[in-house]
């Protein structure tokens, strides 16, 4: 779990608009940075810090379903809440889609605005933490030769011993070896645990 403070990025190109939102949330607890435009945003955000983005939806340049599309393939996808002036049911329904937080009007009241905030925090974190996870469990499978990871993928598919051994043409004492390895390794008991772990890890 991250031991930095999160940061709300409030993106908007009307300066009053994010001037007041970084004033409401400020007042609200929150640790504010704000940017004029999408593009400034990705030029200057840290790469790695914690947070959520509060996003206009319509701007000149990178709009903010751009903005969500970029968040998406970068390595810290920060979940966006929407907000717009003059937003309608499919731009909702697509940004929502694409994985937005939630979508709100510029005049939402303050308390629907603070809790979609505060979810999109809660969800930074659990997404962070899941990537954490699996960027351990991917070191704990680099960490298997190539003959172990060919066991593996079979002990994954239910094989038995005597199958694996036939058909990488060794020994079933081999494959045992290769199986206590690898277990070792990976730090697991069980095949279950094995399973559960690989899932995880996407593999």
């Amino acid at each position: 779990m991250s031991t930095i403070a999160p940061t709300v990025f409030v993106v908007d190109d009307d300066p009053a608009h994010l001037a007041s939102m970084a004033r409401l949330l400020r007042a609200s607890g929150f640790s504010v940075r704000s940017f004029s435009s999408a593009a400034e945003f990705l030029r200057e955000h840290p790469l790695d810090e914690p947070g959520c983005v509060v996003a206009d939806l319509q701007m000149p340049g990178m709009s903010g379903i751009e903005l969500q599309e970029a968040l998406a393939t970068s390595e810290n996808p920060l979940p966006v809440v929407f907000l717009s002036g003059h937003g309608d049911i499919p731009t909702s329904v697509k940004v929502m889609r694409n994985g937005a937080e939630d979508f709100l009007s510029k005049h939402a009241p303050k308390e629907e605005l603070l809790a979609a905030i505060q979810n999109a925090l809660a969800r930074d974190a659990r997404d962070r933490d899941a990537r954490a996870r699996r960027r351990e469990l991917h070191r704990r499978f680099q960490k298997l030769t190539p003959r172990e990871h060919e066991v593996l993928r079979r002990v994954l598919r239910g094989w038995a011993n005597k199958q694996i051994a036939a058909e990488l043409g060794i020994d079933e004492r081999s494959v045992k070896r290769h199986r206590t390895s690898f277990m070792a390794k990976l730090d697991v008991q069980s095949v279950a645990q094995l399973t559960r772990i690989a899932v995880e890890a996407g593999l």
